[in-house]
């Protein structure tokens, strides 16, 4: 897996599916984000203590329709930079069709092209009868499954203040044609300084499933702005060879200011 799954990996394992906790959690109301909104990352990556930036994505929110429904069309677009190019070219995009009033998503896509390996899957999920059509087959899910991109959008919407520190809760995500059972463990809120500035954040520890990149664990730590809208502001993780740090570098069309914005860099 590149630098650019990685961050799409990284920003929706540390937000998936608070829903065991959530007495509502098939139906949950929007109040953190709106039509139009954009959010730039760049992850870095480093060997030797140093950090290069290896690649960007950009996240997408439009409103649209899906078989006559109103739904939210959430496009993440990544891509190496022209450096990296070079050596492993890759040009990522993920896609997650959601509903305006629930958050539960109808239709996923992934669509990459990572150093000439090319991998297409387009997923539509039927939560009243638990299955998801892939273009591999077919599949059992657990309730309101969500994918590695409506759940960023999904969890956004949780009421964090609810939750002690150490808390650790489980969540259930769709990707790759099989269910992750996995949990993140709240550990409360502090300051936190990234290349684009210095905030009041929400600390988060998700875990890992070990594989080629990942060493599996709670190794992973997450930030994200302590305000309404909830952006991930810098995840970071070592893997079996050095350490990956992802930043968010740029906004739009945010629903509500950025007050947990203490400075700029």
């Amino acid at each position: 897996m590149n630098f650019i799954s990685l961050i799409i990996l990284m920003i929706s394992l540390m937000f998936t599916s608070f829903k065991s906790e959530q007495p509502d959690f098939c139906s949950i109301k929007n109040t953190t984000f709106k039509n139009g909104e954009v959010v730039n990352m760049t992850v870095y990556y480093s060997t030797l203590g140093c950090y290069i930036g290896g690649g960007d994505a950009t996240f997408t929110t439009n409103l649209e329709n899906l078989n006559g429904k109103p739904v939210y069309h959430i496009v993440g677009v990544g891509k190496t930079f022209s450096f990296f190019d070079n050596f492993f070219k890759v040009r990522d995009r993920y896609e997650s069709y959601i509903d305006t009033a629930s958050l539960q998503p109808y239709k996923f896509i992934r669509n990459v092209d990572e150093g000439g390996f090319k991998i297409y899957n387009n997923v539509v999920f039927n939560q009243t009868t638990n299955t998801a059509t892939s273009t591999k087959g077919n599949f059992k899910i657990t309730d309101c499954m969500q994918d590695v991109v409506s759940s960023i959008y999904y969890a956004r919407n949780i009421n964090f203040d609810k939750y002690k520190v150490g808390d650790r809760i489980p969540l259930d995500m769709f990707l790759d044609d099989e269910m992750h059972h996995l949990y993140l463990r709240y550990m409360g809120k502090e300051k936190v300084s990234t290349k684009y500035g210095t905030f009041n954040a929400i600390k988060f520890k998700p875990l890992l499933i070990k594989g080629t990149i990942f060493k599996g664990g709670e190794g992973m730590t997450a930030w994200v702005s302590d305000d309404p809208n909830h952006l991930l502001l810098r995840a970071e993780s070592p893997i079996t060879v050095g350490s990956i740090k992802v930043d968010m570098m740029g906004y739009k069309n945010l629903r509500y200011p950025l007050t947990s914005l203490i400075s700029l860099k």
